[in-house]
């Protein structure tokens, strides 16, 4: 994905999720899974306050404690920044792929700390399958099939100076 694909697919997430929660604006939220999810939520909400002139908070989800697969190495924990009360509100939790389904599970484990949301719906740069849990995403930038021995690399400009996704073999 180019950079321009990059934000043609952010876009059409926020036009997604204004059609998907209409009646409900006032009490969407989105939050990023650190690291690459970050910059995705803020991008997407910039969106939505493009389109329909609303301001939709965003705040950021460490999901290290949650992660299942972390084995006897001593994880590098961040911090989470949710400046807002996550219950009875309709929270986007944004990340950039999908594969499967293990971070999106610890994320919803993390939210689900901060409070009760009255829905969570997942937002995707990139879904690459190979699902091991039964987690699909509400919202999806583009579908990639992969083969297992293949990464997906998602670039940000944010964090790596520059927009790109790309699929390389290990």
């Amino acid at each position: 994905m180019s950079a321009d694909d990059i934000s043609r697919s952010l876009r059409r997430i926020a036009h997604e999720i204004l059609e998907r929660n209409a009646s409900s604006l006032q009490d969407l939220a989105l939050v990023g899974v650190l690291t690459r999810g970050v910059p995705l939520a803020r991008r997407i909400s910039e969106n939505l306050k493009q389109f329909e002139d609303l301001d939709v908070p965003v705040g950021s989800l460490d999901i290290t404690m949650h992660r299942d697969d972390l084995g006897g190495e001593e994880p590098e924990v961040g911090e989470s920044d949710v400046p807002f009360d996550v219950t009875g509100r309709t929270v986007v939790l944004v990340d950039d792929v999908l594969y499967t389904g293990r971070t999106a599970r610890a994320a919803m484990d993390a939210l689900l700390e901060l409070g009760r949301p009255d829905a969570v719906r997942l937002a995707i740069l990139v879904d690459r399958g190979h699902r091991e849990l039964p987690i699909r995403a509400d919202h999806v930038g583009k579908n990639v099939p992969t083969a297992h021995n293949e990464r997906v690399l998602v670039e940000l400009e944010e964090i790596d100076g520059e927009d790109g996704v790309i699929v390389v073999a290990e």
